[in-house]
């Protein structure tokens, strides 16, 4: 059964893939990617993230870290570079060429992590995605009882707006249209076939650090870095940020950069977290003893911590809504203790308000660093049943 998470990436098949004889083949001990396919709007921003990484290598690379760049400045092609440093300039050395990816399948999305293990191998990878993005929710309308799928309430989404609208943009995770969208479990599966385990995925996208989507991802990465809520279309400041994503990975500093930068930004809102993967099983556990004890009690959703700018609300604070589910102090207690194990506090940032591109600025008034749909009654959120974290957290 599919685990459903909108998750936009082209499937990417490789039609063509000459290797250099100046690419060095020997493992290093880091390789970097980052990886961003067609997204429409948001290819002016992409060629930004890439000057800021840019920048970022100028300044400095640690010994034996690489950085690949995956890019579709178009949805007919995709290219496959490094980004080496040569005296006071970086280049861009060409890896591999793809020509018109056109399928959302596991195979074609493996064929590119493995160009990389091939062509930059390491003893160990970072995965940076760079789209629009929104949780775990699924590419279509889910299927009603009678088998039929029946279509959702219309509801503008974030990555509808435009230029023309006079807001801020903000970013979702691949294209705008079923086309170029997939499945979480469908990138599980690819960065398992493709042999690599990155030590952190850095979802650059919004809405992704979803206990859904962290959870369907538990087995192929270590620690997932996301925003709970929208980021700003400028995505990450790789430029402040990048330098603790190479050598020793520094998550607090990564956390701290993200947070300074978008304390003052033109439009001053932020939240990321880094979600310890190793942790959600035990997580899971207590989160299923939870809903056991309190044999579906109700919470009032009007008092819940919201994460997105949807009404129905799609995404909620997990500590906050344990806390409003569970009455029994000593089980919530445990919960807290688990939750600290899987989203450290130290490793938690948000500014006093987020944004939301269909309804403005939101307080924030109370913070874990990762969101859940367990009480969403939004349409949206209607196969949240189907997740593998609701399968894992509602059996008895």
């Amino acid at each position: 059964m599919k685990h459903l998470f909108a998750l936009l990436l082209l499937a990417l098949a490789v039609t063509g893939c000459e290797k250099h004889d100046d690419v060095p083949t020997r493992p290093t001990e880091q390789t970097l990617l980052m990886y961003l396919p067609w997204s429409g709007n948001l290819t002016s921003f992409f060629l930004t993230n890439i000057d800021d990484m840019k920048k970022t290598l100028r300044a400095g690379t640690p010994e034996g870290s690489r950085v690949v760049v995956f890019f579709m400045e178009s949805p007919a092609a995709g290219r496959l570079f490094e980004l080496v440093r040569s005296g006071s300039e970086v280049r861009e050395r060409e890896l591999a060429t793809y020509d018109r990816p056109a399928v959302t399948t596991t195979e074609g999305i493996a064929a590119i992590l493995r160009d990389v293990v091939r062509l930059a191998p390491a003893h160990r990878y970072g995965l940076t995605i760079g789209c629009h993005g929104m949780a775990w929710l699924p590419v279509e309308a889910p299927r009603a009882a009678d088998g039929e799928r029946h279509a959702l309430p219309a509801e503008r989404e974030h990555w509808e707006l435009t230029d023309a609208d006079g807001l801020p943009l903000t970013r979702w995770f691949g294209g705008t249209t079923p086309a170029y969208q997939t499945e979480i479990a469908t990138l599980g599966a690819a960065i398992g076939a493709a042999g690599m385990h990155p030590e952190f995925i850095l979802f650059d996208d919004c809405y992704m650090a979803s206990v859904e989507v962290a959870y369907e991802l538990r087995n192929v990465t270590d620690r997932l870095i996301a925003s709970t809520c929208e980021i700003m279309s400028y995505g990450f400041p790789y430029e402040r940020v990048g330098r603790y994503l190479l050598g020793t990975v520094d998550y607090e500093a990564v956390c701290d950069a993200f947070h300074e930068f978008y304390s003052s930004y033109s439009t001053p809102c932020g939240t990321i977290s880094v979600t310890d993967c190793r942790q959600l099983e035990a997580l899971a556990a207590v989160m299923r003893r939870i809903n056991v004890r309190t044999d579906n009690r109700i919470v009032d959703r009007a008092q819940l911590q919201a994460l997105d700018g949807y009404s129905p609300a799609r995404f909620f604070d997990l500590g906050d809504y344990v806390r409003q589910l569970c009455g029994d102090e000593a089980l919530r207690d445990e919960f807290e203790r688990q939750l600290e194990r899987t989203v450290p506090a130290a490793l938690r940032r948000h500014t006093p308000y987020f944004y939301a591109a269909t309804s403005g600025l939101h307080p924030i008034r109370t913070y874990s660093g990762i969101t859940c749909s367990d009480p969403s009654e939004a349409p949206a959120t209607a196969a949240k049943e189907q997740t593998a974290w609701w399968q894992a957290t509602h059996g008895r």
